[in-house]
């Protein structure tokens, strides 16, 4: 579900309609639905790793808070941490080194076929680990203290705006914004209005309408010239820069209409 879809249109004014009509703890209730939605479209299964993957951090969390010993509180943030990085090194990692392992016993006369698995990077997975990551890191260095609701906590990893491509948050910036009241004020719905629609100007109009020309000259049949290239280079560090940035300010721009402050 593309930000700039018709699909997420109509999710999202739904999604809003019902947040500004709901109390409190029934607004995080559903913003945790609509998160499960959100990435569910894309692919469900994978929902099902999201979930298993951060409740080690939850776990972990409450562990490390209420362990006095130095020691076994490290071991515990190395077991989140080792966790959250090998599974994302699997997913992101094996194919690359699987067949890179192969080509380098193939200098050695070592005939060794990649055992490739063909895996599908699952969507936004750098960055829900960091995030996630980022609450065990904040509660053993006594920036917070962690939180008994495990829907709230999976609210702070999953929150929709931000779930598939930043930006990350802090756990200790966020997570006091799940877990209390948020006012939602016209300074803040003016705010949100114009991040959103100045994000999508960046995505849509810029860096959508450079893609081809940087594509054109990647995709030459014959050496491009070296005005080409230079053109193509540049191009493709603004389409890249709006890309990014187009998602970042829309994300904020949601936060906003939703009273967080990313």
């Amino acid at each position: 579900m593309l930000f700039n879809s018709w699909t997420f249109l109509v999710f999202i004014v739904v999604v809003l309609a019902l947040y500004y009509n709901l109390p409190f703890r029934w607004q995080n209730r559903m913003l945790l639905a609509a998160s499960c939605l959100f990435y569910a479209a894309w692919d469900w299964r994978f929902l099902i790793l999201l979930v298993a993957s951060t409740s080690i951090d939850f776990v972990v969390g409450l562990k490390i808070h209420q362990t006095q010993s130095s020691r076994a509180r490290t071991w515990l943030l190395v077991l989140s941490c080792g966790a959250n990085l090998g599974i994302l090194g699997f997913f992101k990692y094996f194919n690359f080194f699987s067949a890179n392992a192969a080509i380098a016993l193939a200098w050695f006369g070592l005939g060794v076929s990649a055992a490739t698995l063909d895996l599908i990077l699952p969507l936004g997975i750098s960055f829900y680990t960091f995030h996630s990551m980022s609450y065990t890191i904040d509660i053993y260095r006594g920036r917070m203290v962690p939180t008994r609701s495990f829907p709230d906590y999976m609210l702070f990893v999953m929150y929709f705006p931000q779930l598939v491509a930043g930006p990350i948050a802090r756990a200790v910036a966020l997570i006091p914004q799940v877990v209390m009241p948020r006012a939602v004020t016209h300074s803040a719905v003016i705010e949100g209005l114009w991040l959103t629609l100045w994000g999508l100007f960046k995505k849509m109009v810029i860096a959508d309408n450079l893609a081809p020309l940087v594509d054109a000259t990647f995709e030459l049949g014959q050496a491009p010239s070296g005005g080409q290239c230079l053109l193509a280079l540049y191009a493709f560090a603004f389409q890249i820069y709006c890309d990014f940035s187009g998602y970042t300010d829309i994300a904020r721009g949601l936060a906003r209409l939703m009273g967080f402050q990313l």
